[in-house]
């Protein structure tokens, strides 16, 4: 069995949820995965990651991630409505400045599994679950933003982004519309923002020892990251209007891991847009780790931490946190 760790900031929300994300992905690609929080030095917080296998557990996860394939996937009948032209089109930016797809984005998008069992009562092309897949490995489905079980969904994205659209920006980034030279070689645009993939091949090694911290300027997110979200107030004007010379920096690893995450467990709510989580200090198989990221384990050490959910434009944001005394 082998043992890892990362160093974590627990005082960002989102890099606890893709803690609990690496521990749900190590437990299904390796299994007998166990994960748990080490405050012992408050200077170098960690998250420690063990599981089958004599290899490093992070690195496993990664590696999966770099080289999957994303398709949506919805319930027998389903079919895309027609695109719209004009004022309203996914092709147009909203008020929020969501990215625009990509040309090869667009058509692997429209690439669609149709199944006997669906997450809710009905398919939407904006919140469409996930499958990601790589080589003869595992099948995996997120799609808690979409749950229609009566659970909080935790989706933040608004706009003109689609689940779909998110997950391939941040695992493959984002590139521009090909050129006609472009198109004529058969070549893809030219590569706008990075994903986890062109982070991994850019470093593979830096990206395995911190890979909550590895951080590049993306579009439209999932917007679990404090440090790639913003306010019109707090930047004191948008980041949008300054696109491309202003770009805001985040963690797809992060985004992407913390939807994983809450895929079977999801942070309280409590009164208006005030939310709870808690980081628990040993390590967890995964169905007690969800359990314990709402803090109802009262017998473990744990700490507790609760944030406000903030708004940028039409999108719910998450804010870094206060540890509850």
């Amino acid at each position: 069995m082998a043992e890892s760790d990362i160093p974590v900031d627990l005082f960002n929300p989102g890099q606890v949820f893709a803690c609990l994300g690496f521990l749900e992905a190590a437990d299904i690609l390796l299994g007998d995965a166990e994960g748990g929080f080490d405050w012992c030095d408050e200077g170098d917080v960690r998250f420690c990651l063990r599981a089958k296998d004599d290899k490093n557990p992070f690195a496993v996860v990664l590696a999966f991630l770099a080289e999957a394939e994303i398709k949506r996937f919805g319930p027998v009948g389903y079919a895309d409505p027609p695109s719209k032209k004009g004022k309203g089109s996914l092709a147009q930016h909203d008020s929020d400045g969501d990215d625009e797809p990509d040309s090869e984005s667009e058509a692997k998008g429209s690439v669609i599994d149709l199944s006997e069992t669906f997450c809710a009562g009905k398919g939407d092309r904006m919140t469409l679950p996930i499958r990601i897949s790589s080589g003869n490995q595992h099948i995996v489905e997120l799609d808690h933003w979409a749950d229609g079980s009566g659970r909080e969904t935790f989706k933040l994205y608004s706009g003109n982004r689609s689940a779909d659209s998110v997950a391939r920006a941040m695992l493959k980034g984002v590139r521009r519309k090909p050129s006609k030279k472009q198109r004529q070689n058969n070549q893809p645009g030219d590569l706008k923002s990075r994903g986890l993939t062109q982070l991994w091949d850019e470093d593979h090694r830096k990206l395995t020892e911190d890979p909550l911290n590895v951080l590049t300027p993306i579009g439209g997110s999932f917007n679990f990251d404090p440090r790639g979200t913003w306010t019109a107030i707090d930047a004191g004007y948008s980041p949008n209007d300054q696109k491309p010379k202003h770009g805001v920096e985040s963690s797809p690893v992060v985004e992407f891991l913390a939807a994983w995450g809450l895929e079977h467990a999801r942070p309280k709510l409590f009164r208006d847009r005030q939310v709870r989580y808690a980081a628990w200090g040993m390590v967890l198989s995964p169905i007690l780790a969800r359990v314990a990221l709402t803090g109802s384990i009262p017998s473990l050490s744990i700490r507790r931490f609760h944030f406000v959910l903030g708004s940028s434009g039409k999108n719910k944001i998450v804010t870094f946190a206060e540890e509850d005394i």
